[in-house]
């Protein structure tokens, strides 16, 4: 590797490290003026506060990782062009592609790191932050999605209720279907149910319960009250949590997909994204790194400030396609395989217009 190699390499780690460092206690400082009234409300131990920032930290350096990183690039390429630094670099014969060389080499090192901390540190950073928030920031409040829950808790029962209450663990509508061989075999049916514990066993309470046994010719009718009965699945299985995609590891989380999928779980968009987005995110670090060496490499006649505003609104364009497919993931039955990647295609398609350009 030569000098050049060496000279921008050590500017590209060096301005993303310094991009990371001014950033992060800006967040944590706006999070923390956010939060301190419920932390001193409640009267949280400062251990667990220390930890719950440092969860933070991690979870808030993966998520904007590649803007951290393209505002970097942008930065210290810009100041490169106006000390006429890229136009000797392009005079002394290096081509533009060998120029682009050792920013490759720092995206590659970033990407790296990316990939580690999507694989191995920020789902414990998310399982920490999600429970400090759960625990002392949202008391009272559900860490589930309970509405409208529809799942197939085994190869014959298929469950539904309208809503669910997970700190009393009440549902309501409840509709619990029996299939054999593909043909209903009965229905039950109550207006609540209710998840009572004992000490002997676990058993469920349903009011207005109704049971339909489907027959040849008539349907034999079971109309209760009040029923209290054992019933095929756990109250556990009712709902998972919104955020359980992002604290499992990759192979946990390719097993609790695939258990979801077959449960016909409404989240399973949602927690696909997640997937996706582990590796998604260290190819935006390329693409990104591309877009803001052709973008800055020029001298400028308004300067540092045109580059930036030019890089801050592609980066907010980015972040609007990612958050908008992404939301159209979650909520409706659009593939989250293209929500992920859709935004990467778009923006590599402007980095390799970009790119060509630059050449020229």
């Amino acid at each position: 590797m030569k000098i050049l190699d060496w000279y921008i390499l050590k500017r590209y780690l060096f301005t993303f490290s310094m991009m990371l460092l001014l950033f992060i206690p800006i967040g944590i400082t706006v999070h923390l003026a956010e939060k301190i009234g419920k932390i001193l409300e409640n009267d949280v131990p400062f251990g667990e506060v220390l930890i719950y920032f440092l969860d933070f930290t991690i979870y808030f350096a993966h998520l904007l990782f590649p803007l951290f990183l393209f505002l970097s690039v942008i930065w210290f390429t810009s100041k490169l062009a106006n000390n006429t630094e890229v136009i000797a670099f392009l005079s002394s014969g290096v081509s533009f592609t060998r120029f682009l060389r050792p920013y490759m080499i720092g995206a590659t090192i970033v990407a790296i790191l990316s990939i580690l901390l999507g694989l191995y540190l920020a789902p414990n950073a998310s399982k920490g932050f999600n429970d400090f928030n759960y625990k002392y920031l949202k008391r009272g409040q559900s860490k589930v999605d309970n509405t409208d829950v529809f799942r197939q808790i085994n190869d014959s029962d298929i469950i539904f209720v309208s809503s669910f209450d997970v700190k009393n663990k009440i549902g309501r509508n409840f509709t619990l279907e029996h299939f054999k061989d593909d043909k209903l075999v009965y229905k039950i049916s109550a207006d609540k149910i209710k998840y009572i514990e004992t000490d002997t066993s676990s058993i469920y309470q349903l009011s207005n319960y109704m049971k339909r046994i489907v027959g040849e010719n008539d349907d034999e009718l079971d109309i209760l009250k009040q029923k209290d009965t054992l019933l095929s699945f756990d109250v556990d299985d009712l709902i998972p949590e919104i955020y359980a995609a992002e604290t499992k590891m990759y192979g946990d989380l390719k097993q609790f997909i695939a258990k979801e999928e077959s449960r016909g779980s409404s989240n399973v968009g949602r927690f696909k994204l997640v997937l996706y987005r582990k590796w998604s995110l260290p190819v935006s670090v390329f693409i990104l790194t591309i877009i803001a060496v052709a973008v800055s490499s020029k001298k400028r006649r308004g300067g540092m400030g045109v580059n930036l505003a030019v890089g801050i609104c592609i980066a907010m364009v980015f972040v609007f396609f990612d958050k908008i497919f992404g939301v159209m993931a979650e909520q409706s039955d659009f593939n989250p395989l293209i929500a992920v990647w859709f935004p990467n295609i778009l923006f590599g398609i402007l980095a390799a217009y970009l790119l060509y350009n630059a050449k020229r």
